[in-house]
């Protein structure tokens, strides 16, 4: 009988909770499911995010409302595909990340898995990025393990771009499985889906047209630039708490008080399109100093669906024979992929193996990650 592992997965962006139902060896997805976050959880997540009042109490209720969305989200996904109870061995439930501070040392995901067993029957491995914080690492990114496993080629270089809200990259060189790294690039649609809502009302920039009506601020987007976590080197990870509307408002002030200012260039859409290029400098300068002179780079994440970003990228990147293409060509959508890579973690977990890469979190050994709640 087939093992079965559901993923669930709530990224940076919060533009929703992704559900599969996968088994591996090869890499089947036997369903999906996706549902919406209600916009008064989603604004409460958001503003725990960032330090305020009540945050115990206020977080507190989060965790069982999301808990629980998930939990039915879940029977809905096995509902719907008809998927057999006893073939699922275990749900990798990955929750809402609200604080990650390696810095300090520790990292913070609601999303109760208590709730989610008593509603699902099923047992739960959750809490995946302590036991590598604990070993020294940076928690984050998780996935490029579950990249190697599935992604890498005996042959040809590959990088997997996750555009989530935070961009992050794998490198995967040709069949050197020891060599494999990543880390955190910087923000994605973290900015540009905020500053898009403020001024369209859409939540999301779609195909990254709003931004190509602009044309990116030079002296701005180096103001940008200058954030430290981009001059650091990896193994780094970064969320919400660097990059947020709230200091993209403060370095508007800073640019507007300087002397190289130019009123004419203040638009909304030429902010955008600066955005969209602070994302894709930062991922260029990743690949050219990773040692890998060409190769191809798959593109997953709700950032995949944002053409000009990938075009930006095609562009900058022409001269090193890069190809950029969806992670639909490896026949996974992009919707899907950190969704399957928590599936991916559970099963490692099940089977006592482990789930981090200490060249990429920077942690003192490989380490089993996670804890389950039985049922």
């Amino acid at each position: 009988m087939t093992s079965i592992y559901i993923g669930v997965m709530t990224g940076t962006s919060m533009d929703g909770v992704d559900i599969v139902a996968a088994s591996f060896d090869p890499l089947v997805l036997h369903g999906t499911h996706t549902i919406a976050f209600d916009p008064d959880l989603k604004d409460e997540l958001m503003a725990l995010t960032l330090p305020d009042d009540n945050e115990i109490d206020r977080m507190g209720k989060a965790d069982v409302a999301l808990a629980t969305m998930i939990g039915h989200g879940i029977n809905a996904l096995i509902e719907k595909n008809q998927i057999n109870r006893n073939q699922i061995k275990a749900i990798g439930s990955h929750g809402q990340t609200i604080r990650h501070r390696p810095e300090q040392g520790f990292t913070l995901q609601i999303g109760d898995p208590n709730i989610i067993t008593e509603i699902t029957k099923i047992p739960v491995v959750s809490d995946f990025r302590r036991r590598d914080m604990a070993a020294g690492g940076q928690g984050a990114p998780l996935v490029p393990a579950f990249h190697q496993a599935i992604f890498q080629h005996p042959s040809i270089n590959r990088v997997i771009l996750n555009l989530g809200g935070i961009a992050n990259v794998s490198m995967l060189p040709a069949n050197n499985p020891d060599d494999v790294y990543g880390f955190d690039t910087g923000p994605a649609n973290i900015l540009m889906d905020a500053w898009c809502e403020r001024y369209t009302g859409h939540p999301f920039d779609e195909n990254g047209d709003w931004a190509t009506h602009g044309t990116p601020i030079r002296s701005l987007l180096d103001r940008l630039y200058a954030h430290e976590f981009f001059a650091q080197e990896p193994p780094k990870s970064t969320g919400r708490e660097d990059f947020n509307i709230d200091w993209l408002d403060d370095q508007l002030i800073d640019w507007r008080n300087d002397l190289e200012y130019n009123e004419l260039e203040d638009t909304p859409e030429n902010i955008q399109a600066t955005l969209a290029k602070l994302t894709v400098r930062a991922i260029k300068k990743a690949i050219s100093r990773s040692g890998m002179e060409n190769g191809e780079i798959y593109v997953c994440g709700g950032g995949a669906y944002n053409s000009h970003v990938l075009e930006q990228l095609r562009w900058r990147l022409r001269k090193n024979n890069w190809s950029v293409q969806s992670t639909d060509v490896l026949k996974l959508s992009p919707t899907w992929v950190e969704a399957v890579a928590f599936a991916w973690l559970a099963m490692r977990f099940v089977q006592h193996l482990s789930g981090n890469l200490p060249a990429v979190t920077g942690a003192d050994g490989y380490r089993i990650l996670g804890t389950i709640t039985a049922v």
